[in-house]
C-alpha cells in the first residue's frame, strides 16, 4: 500500500469512533489466513479480537471460502419481497432448530443494530395490535450496548452511550441499574427489585426489557448472574411484558453455552442475533419471535410487519452462515471454548498484580483486564501491534474474544505479550 493511499485514507476516510481532525493510526492490512493478520509493511499480527467477535472460525477458512464460490455461481442476490431462495430456508430451518423453545418465525436482516430495530418494532407492534398503542417505551439495563442505529442507541447506557449528543433526537426509554452478582459470585435477589418497581409502575408504557444475557459487552464486558436472568423473564411474565434477548455478541457459543440463555435456562420473546452468524465473512442478522408474536403482528391493522431491508436474506450472506453454523456443530464447539477459558484465566492471571489493574475476568472465550483509569489508545494500541497482537481496548478495558481455532500456545503468546505490554504501560 503506497504512502499515497494512506494520505487518502487519513484524509477522506473515516473510521468507527475517530476524528477527521486528528485521526487515530490505522495499521494496513494485506491479508488475514487462521488466527493471524498480515499486515502490508511484512508484520504478523496474532488476532485477539476476530474481527469484533465475529470470526470464530478464524479467517480464509476453506469451506467458508467455497460456500460463498458456489453460491455466486447460482446467484449473489435477489430481493426477497415475494421470492424465496435454499440458502435462506436452510438458515432459517437452522435458527428455528437450535435457538431456546418457541422461537419459529425468523425475520433475517442486514446487521446486529437492525436486528435491534426490528425487536423494537415487533414489539411496539404487537401491543398495537392488541390494542395498547400506548406501549411504545422499552426498559433498558445500564452499561448496556445494542447498536449504533438510532432506535438501537436510545437503548444504551445513558451515561457512557450517545444520548448527551443526540438528546431529544432519540426515544426516551426507561432504564435501570445493571446487575452487580458476578457471574461466579453470590447471587443478591434484591438486585431485581428495580426492574420490578419500574415494570410495576410503567408497564402500561413499556412494550419489552431489552438486555444482554450473562454479558453486557461493548457497555463494559460484565459477567453477571443467570439468576438475574431468570428473575427478569419471571417479572416480564407477571407483569406482560416482551424479553427481548440481544445475543448479537453471545450467540454461537462464545460464552460456553450456544446462546447465552441457555445458562439461565429460559426462552426470550424475541431474540436478536449477528456476529459470528457468518463466521465474520458478511454482514447478517437475524431477528427471530414466537408465533402468538408474529400471528398478533399479523392480524393488526397494518396486516404484515413492517420492515423489508433491500438486502434482506442475501443468498451469499445466508450460504456463508449455514455454513459457519453447520462447521460450528460438527466440530466439538464447547470443548474448545472451554479450553480457551482457561487458558485465558492462566494466562491473565498475572496482570491481577500489576499497579493499575481493577480486575480480571473471563467466561468462555472472553477474557478481560478493567484496569483502574482508561486507556491512551493512541499509545496502547500500537504498542500491542509492535508487539505482534491485535486488540481494541476501549474505555478501562483491555480485553480478547479470540478465534475458536486458537491453539493453547497461541494464546499463551496472546495472553503473556498483553499481560507484558500493560506492565510497560502502566508503568
Amino acid at each position: 500500500m503506497s504512502a499515497t493511499d494512506l494520505a487518502f485514507d487519513r484524509d477522506h476516510i473515516w473510521h468507527p469512533y475517530t476524528s477527521m481532525l486528528n485521526p487515530a493510526p490505522v495499521f494496513p492490512v494485506r491479508a488475514a489466513e487462521g488466527v493471524r493478520i498480515y499486515l502490508d509493511n511484512g508484520q504478523v499480527l496474532l488476532d485477539g479480537m476476530a474481527s469484533w467477535w465475529a470470526a470464530v472460525h478464524g479467517y480464509n477458512h476453506p469451506r467458508l471460502n467455497q460456500a460463498l464460490i458456489d453460491q455466486t455461481h447460482a446467484m449473489s442476490h435477489i430481493m426477497f419481497g415475494g421470492l424465496t431462495h435454499a440458502p435462506a430456508i436452510r438458515l432459517a430451518r437452522h435458527l428455528v432448530e437450535l435457538t431456546p423453545a418457541g422461537l419459529d418465525k425468523v425475520f433475517i436482516c442486514d446487521s446486529g443494530s437492525v436486528a435491534v430495530e426490528v425487536a423494537m418494532k415487533m414489539a411496539i407492534q404487537y401491543w398495537q395490535a392488541r390494542g395498547q398503542g400506548s406501549r411504545q417505551r422499552l426498559l433498558a439495563l445500564r452499561n448496556g450496548y445494542h447498536g449504533d442505529t438510532t432506535g438501537a442507541m436510545s437503548l444504551c447506557d445513558p451515561e457512557t452511550g450517545m444520548h448527551e449528543l443526540f438528546r431529544g433526537a432519540i426515544l426516551e426509554q426507561f432504564f435501570v441499574a445493571a446487575p452487580q452478582s458476578s457471574f461466579h459470585g453470590e447471587w443478591h435477589p434484591e438486585e431485581l427489585a428495580e426492574m420490578e418497581s419500574t415494570l410495576q409502575q410503567h408497564h402500561q408504557q413499556i412494550a419489552a426489557v431489552i438486555l444482554e444475557p450473562i454479558v453486557q459487552g461493548a457497555g463494559g464486558m460484565r459477567f453477571y448472574h443467570p439468576a438475574y436472568l431468570q428473575g427478569v423473564r419471571a417479572l416480564c411474565d407477571r407483569y406482560e411484558v416482551l424479553l427481548i434477548a440481544d445475543e448479537i455478541a453471545t450467540g454461537f457459543g462464545r460464552t460456553g453455552k450456544l446462546f447465552a440463555c441457555e445458562h439461565a435456562e429460559i426462552s426470550p420473546d424475541i431474540l436478536c442475533l449477528g456476529k459470528s452468524l457468518t463466521g465474520g465473512y458478511m454482514t447478517l442478522a437475524a431477528t427471530l419471535t414466537t408465533k402468538a408474536i408474529a400471528e398478533t403482528i399479523s392480524a393488526g391493522g397494518a396486516g404484515c410487519f413492517m420492515h423489508g431491508p433491500t438486502f434482506m436474506a442475501n443468498p451469499l450472506a445466508c450460504a456463508v452462515a449455514n455454513a459457519s453454523i453447520e462447521l460450528l456443530l460438527e466440530s466439538d464447539w464447547q470443548q474448545k471454548v472451554n479450553a480457551l477459558q482457561g487458558w485465558l484465566e492462566s494466562g491473565l492471571a498475572p496482570a491481577r498484580s500489576l499497579h493499575g489493574v481493577r480486575e480480571v475476568r473471563c467466561l468462555g472465550a472472553i477474557g478481560v483486564i478493567e484496569l483502574e483509569h482508561p486507556v491512551d489508545m493512541r499509545i496502547l494500541q500500537p504498542q500491542l501491534v509492535e508487539a505482534g497482537i491485535w486488540l481494541r481496548p476501549f474505555g478501562r478495558l483491555v480485553y480478547m474474544m479470540p478465534p475458536f481455532i486458537m491453539s493453547q500456545n497461541e494464546v499463551a503468546q496472546l495472553t503473556a505479550t498483553t499481560c507484558q505490554v500493560l506492565a510497560d504501560y502502566l508503568n
